[in-house]
C-alpha cells in the first residue's frame, strides 16, 4: 500500500473517530442520566428511544444566532473553542485501537506526547474567560486554570507509575507489557488517575469551572450556536480521551479473555465504553466538590498517592 494512501487511511479513521465517538457518549449520557434521575426526556426525535434527539440539538446549534459580546477580544473569543478541541484530537492520534499498529500514528513517546497536548485544554478556558469580558466568565477561568494546573500533577505521576511498570512511553509497548496482575498493583494509580483526568476534563464533581448555580455557566456563558456545541462536543471528546487513556494504561487496552488479535478492537472500544459509562455515573451520583475540596483533594490526597504509588513501582522493578 502507498505511504500517502496508507496516511489518508489513518487519518480519515481518526477524523471518523473523532466525530463519531463523542456523539455516541453525548447520547449515552443524556439516556442514562434520564434513567438514573426517573426523567426520561425527549423520546420522539428518530423513533426508537429518541435517539436522534442528539442530532435535533446539533441542527438547533446551527439555526442559532452566533453572539459576540460588545466588548470581547474578538479573535481570542472565537478561537478559542478551536483551540479546546484540537488538542484532543492530536491525542486521538496517537491512542491505540488494536495491536499491529492500528493507530493514527504509532509513537515511541506516545505518552509523553498525549500528556503534554491534552495539558493544552488549560489555554481554551483562559482563552474563553478573558475574552469574553464577563465576571462570572473570569471567576470560571480561573477557577479552571487552578485545577488544570493542580490536578496535571497527579495525572502525570500516575502515567509514569505504569509507564515505569511497563519501561517505555509507548501507548502500544504498554499495552503489550500489561499483564493481568497489573489491576491489583497498579489499582491505585488507575484511580488516580482517572480522577485527576475526570478533573482535567471539568466534569462533575469537577465542574467548578462553570458552576451553574454559581457562575451561570463559567467560561462558558457568552457563548452560544456553533461555538457553543463545539465547546460541549470538546468535553465529550474528552470523556473519550480519558477513557481511551485508563484503557490503554491500566485495563490492558486490546488485550481480551480470548487470544484472537482480530477482536482487539473489540475489546477497546467495550473497555472505553465501560470507562465512559462511569464517568457519567459519576456525574449523576455525587454532588460538586467545594473549591477548597477539590484542591485539598488535589495536594493531600492524590498526589500523595501518586507518589507512593511511584515508590511502589521502583521497588517492584528494582526487585524483578
Amino acid at each position: 500500500m502507498p505511504l500517502w494512501l496508507e496516511l489518508v487511511i489513518r487519518i480519515g479513521g481518526v477524523l471518523a473517530a473523532f466525530l463519531i465517538l463523542p456523539l455516541l457518549v453525548g447520547q449515552a449520557e443524556h439516556k442514562v442520566m434520564a434513567h438514573m434521575q426517573g426523567r426520561l426526556g425527549p423520546m420522539y426525535a428518530g423513533g426508537f428511544h429518541g435517539w436522534a434527539q442528539l442530532i435535533a440539538d446539533g441542527v438547533k446549534f446551527v439555526q442559532k444566532e452566533d453572539l459576540t459580546p460588545r466588548a470581547a477580544d474578538r479573535p481570542v473569543f472565537r478561537l478559542a473553542p478551536a483551540v479546546a478541541l484540537v488538542p484532543y484530537l492530536l491525542a486521538l492520534l496517537v491512542i491505540p485501537l488494536g495491536p499491529n499498529d492500528l493507530v493514527g500514528q504509532p509513537l515511541d513517546i506516545g505518552l509523553f506526547f498525549v500528556l503534554a497536548v491534552v495539558g493544552v485544554g488549560v489555554l481554551a478556558v483562559l482563552m474563553s474567560a478573558w475574552a469574553s469580558a464577563n465576571k462570572y466568565s473570569l471567576l470560571g477561568g480561573v477557577r479552571g486554570a487552578a485545577q488544570l494546573l493542580g490536578y496535571e500533577l497527579p495525572l502525570v505521576l500516575a502515567a509514569a507509575s505504569v509507564a515505569m511498570a511497563a519501561g517505555t512511553l509507548s501507548l502500544s509497548g504498554i499495552v503489550e507489557a500489561w499483564q493481568p496482575w497489573w489491576l491489583i498493583w497498579q489499582a491505585p494509580a488507575m484511580v488516580v488517575f482517572f480522577l485527576a483526568g475526570l478533573a482535567e476534563i471539568r466534569r462533575p464533581p469537577f465542574d467548578m469551572p462553570v458552576a451553574d448555580s454559581e457562575l451561570v455557566f463559567g467560561y462558558l456563558t457568552e457563548y452560544s450556536g456553533l461555538r457553543f456545541a463545539f465547546l460541549l462536543l470538546a468535553e465529550y471528546v474528552g470523556i473519550v480521551v480519558i477513557a481511551a487513556l485508563t484503557t490503554v494504561l491500566f485495563l490492558g487496552g486490546w488485550q481480551g479473555p480470548f487470544a484472537d488479535a482480530q477482536l482487539g478492537w473489540l475489546w477497546t472500544l467495550l473497555k472505553v465504553a465501560a470507562v465512559s459509562f462511569v464517568i457519567i455515573w459519576l456525574r449523576v451520583s455525587y454532588p460538586r466538590l467545594r473549591e477548597d475540596q477539590l484542591q485539598r483533594l488535589c495536594w493531600l490526597v492524590l498526589v500523595p498517592a501518586a507518589l507512593a504509588q511511584l515508590v511502589l513501582t521502583a521497588a517492584v522493578r528494582l526487585a524483578l
